[in-house]
């Protein structure tokens, strides 16, 4: 190998760290911000629906009518509000008191015994999300406690009709059996810390040294635009590894979020899109040389649309087809897909190879444009 090349790189290492080191500012950015962000997001932000109040207005209160509506209260994913009447469960709703009004009628208990008993059910609508989950539970729950008592009375009245009476639904989840949001989500918490601390970091550096006129002094070094690009890139590194790390521990001890995918893929699929990250924020600092509105940029066009845009949140499937064409030109949704699935799937090596693939070129493509960025011009 050169030793020319070493000799260069290993100084301008050297630089670059002794510079990281002395900026109290990025070490804290850089550390102390994906511990916030991993406890903010793992524990704040949930798609799941706990102790969700309902009313329940027993306009029958007949001992089988009772006994129906106490099976809302064996639910952990309901909280019963007992309402005297309509009127005052709506109001409670339009105070966003509850989110949804279980009525059961005057004659439930007759209708029941002829087989045709109905429960209305009013959902709050504001949050559709949650509208459906109540739905889902107070169904589930109403459903459990009707069977059970028809099966204690022996007046099971639908398993006499065709297509219903031997007919018995198994329901298995697969790749997140407990049905918790937080094991999608925090996989996705990995993708949004890489490219925050990645491309927010690193759009400073060049743009930096522009301001302060350092970067001039080294046009008339034999240094090379490829070994300033590694020695800005190196240190920084070595923080997202640190961050990387946080994650992974946090995924494994604070969210026991399961990891089925081999952790050397994921470690190593992670440094390779945290290296492109670094390099999108190099090439914004290079194209800037303005520290603010390279910051500026960096935000906008690499975390915000890693968070809006990659598949973290919203299923990618259901935008408009121009979105979802934005969308697979960002990095992050490429690598967002993937180690959703290394984390809850397991190792699907089409889905590995060809993300692998395209953050590799990605990689290429910035790396390329950053010298250019760097030649030795001032112009």
């Amino acid at each position: 190998m050169n030793t020319g090349f070493l000799r260069r790189f290993s100084a301008l290492l050297r630089k670059e760290m002794r510079q990281m080191l002395r900026d109290r500012s990025t070490l804290t950015v850089g550390l102390l911000l994906p511990a916030a962000l991993i406890l903010l997001f793992g524990y704040g932000l949930s798609f799941d629906v706990r102790n969700a109040p309902v009313a329940v207005v027993m306009e029958d209160s007949s001992p089988i009518a009772r006994e129906i509506a106490d099976g809302l209260q064996g639910s952990s994913y309901l909280s019963p509000v007992w309402s005297t009447s309509m009127v005052d469960a709506q109001a409670r709703m339009r105070a966003g008191d509850v989110d949804g009004i279980v009525r059961i009628p005057v004659d439930f208990s007759r209708r029941l015994a002829g087989g045709d008993a109905r429960v209305q059910l009013v959902l709050n609508g504001a949050n559709t999300t949650i509208a459906q989950a109540v739905e889902a539970y107070v169904g589930g729950a109403l459903a459990a406690r009707m069977q059970k008592q028809a099966d204690r009375s022996g007046s099971d009245r639908d398993s006499t009709q065709p297509g219903t009476g031997n007919v018995e639904v198994v329901q298995r989840i697969w790749f997140n059996e407990a049905g918790n949001s937080t094991w999608y989500l925090v996989p996705g918490l990995i993708v949004l810390v890489l490219t925050l601390i990645g491309a927010f970091l690193t759009s400073l550096l060049i743009a930096r040294e522009w301001e302060r006129g350092t970067l001039e002094s080294l046009f008339v070094t034999p240094v090379h635009p490829t070994e300033l690009v590694l020695a800005k890139l190196a240190p920084y590194l070595a923080i997202g590894a640190i961050d990387l790390l946080l994650c992974l521990l946090a995924a494994r001890f604070l969210f026991d979020v399961p990891m089925r995918g081999s952790l050397w893929v994921i470690v190593c699929i992670s440094m390779l899109y945290l290296s492109v990250s670094l390099l999108l924020g190099l090439l914004i600092s290079g194209l800037t040389r303005n520290q603010f509105l390279a910051s500026q940029v960096a935000l906008v066009t690499s975390f915000m649309p890693a968070m809006m845009l990659s598949g973290f949140v919203f299923d990618l499937r259901n935008v408009p087809l121009a979105v979802q064409a934005v969308s697979h030109v960002l990095p992050a949704t490429h690598f967002m897909g993937l180690i959703k699935t290394l984390f809850l799937a397991g190792n699907d090596w089409p889905s590995i190879s060809r993300s692998t693939l395209i953050l590799t070129g990605y990689a290429v493509l910035l790396t390329l444009a950053t010298r250019r960025t760097l030649r030795k011009t001032l112009d």
